[in-house]
């Protein structure tokens, strides 16, 4: 019996959530449904993927594994069935400058389809800071940037956002306040925090943690995304971070889980920058429309 899409998704979305009721609740379907999928998954694949208990369904090696696979198929049918760009022979050079979290958590995909869809489009990426971008893009270093949009303040650049990504609290497995449906600050507060510092996350927190009476409690400021998932995960602290950056798991095979703040807490966004006087160049309009169709954004005028 061959593997379904529809096994797969089901895998991944209980994968997520280490949960079946809150799968089925996300894909609104039945948590039997997800049930048959997954042991018929099993069945197919030769091994157990989950072990269950009454705190929900934790992976097995052999599970975990087969996210990985699970994550690049999925990848795959979208990319073949929601983008169709027009062909185009043109040859053209492209400098694109993008910070870290970009091209760690959101550019690799989207690059290799760029060059699938133009192979002869050379783009050149650079890797640089917020305030270093903005620089280079002034000064025509660079012609457009992928960044995160909403720390953007330099009224000379065009920006156009792609995508919002929720920002959420991560805990480890079985943390206690996963009995709550929502958590506010003061109770964030009273937790050991890790603080993430790349790309101005460390600066975006306090400006939203300003607006409250209460502050975290740092015992930790990092660079590494990485280093705050296997820290959440170990149960050293807690942080709050996007969605975008978000995997379940730990490198040591630990689980995180998250929680919706009950204050607003703004969204991580992504998309593009120029100067705002520039002439756009064919390689500079092929870039733009990529991201518009990839994201569903209305053509641009």
């Amino acid at each position: 019996m061959p593997v379904s899409l529809r096994q797969i998704r089901y895998f991944v979305a209980t994968a997520e959530h280490g949960q079946v009721s809150q799968a089925a609740g996300e894909l609104g379907i039945s948590q039997s449904a997800i049930t048959t999928a997954i042991k018929e998954l099993e069945q197919i694949v030769g091994v157990e993927l989950f072990t269950r208990s009454t705190q929900g369904m934790d992976m097995t090696p052999a599970g975990r594994q087969f996210l990985f696979h699970a994550y690049e198929i999925l990848n795959k049918v979208e990319e073949a069935t929601s983008l169709l760009l027009p062909a185009n022979d043109f040859a053209g050079r492209l400098t694109v400058a993008a910070t870290y979290t970009v091209i760690g958590y959101f550019l690799p995909n989207h690059l290799g389809r760029l060059r699938r869809a133009w192979p002869n489009l050379d783009i050149q990426l650079f890797e640089l800071n917020r305030e270093a971008i903005e620089d280079g893009l002034l000064a025509n270093r660079y012609d457009m940037a992928v960044l995160l949009t909403s720390n953007v303040i330099n009224p000379d650049l065009t920006t156009e956002t792609l995508m919002s990504s929720r920002r959420r609290l991560w805990v480890p497995a079985r943390h206690r306040l996963l009995a709550q449906g929502a958590v506010s600050l003061r109770e964030i507060a009273e937790e050991p925090y890790i603080m993430l510092t790349v790309d101005e996350a460390a600066h975006t927190a306090l400006r939203y943690w300003s607006l409250s009476s209460f502050r975290p409690n740092v015992t930790l400021r990092t660079s590494s995304v990485e280093a705050v998932r296997s820290l959440v995960a170990d149960g050293q602290g807690v942080a709050i971070l996007s969605d975008m950056v978000l995997r379940p798991w730990s490198l040591e095979g630990k689980r995180i889980e998250t929680i919706v703040p009950s204050e607003p807490i703004p969204s991580m966004d992504v998309g593009l920058a120029w100067r705002r006087d520039a002439v756009f160049t064919p390689a500079m309009e092929a870039f733009r429309s990529y991201f518009r169709q990839a994201f569903f954004l209305p053509p641009h005028r």
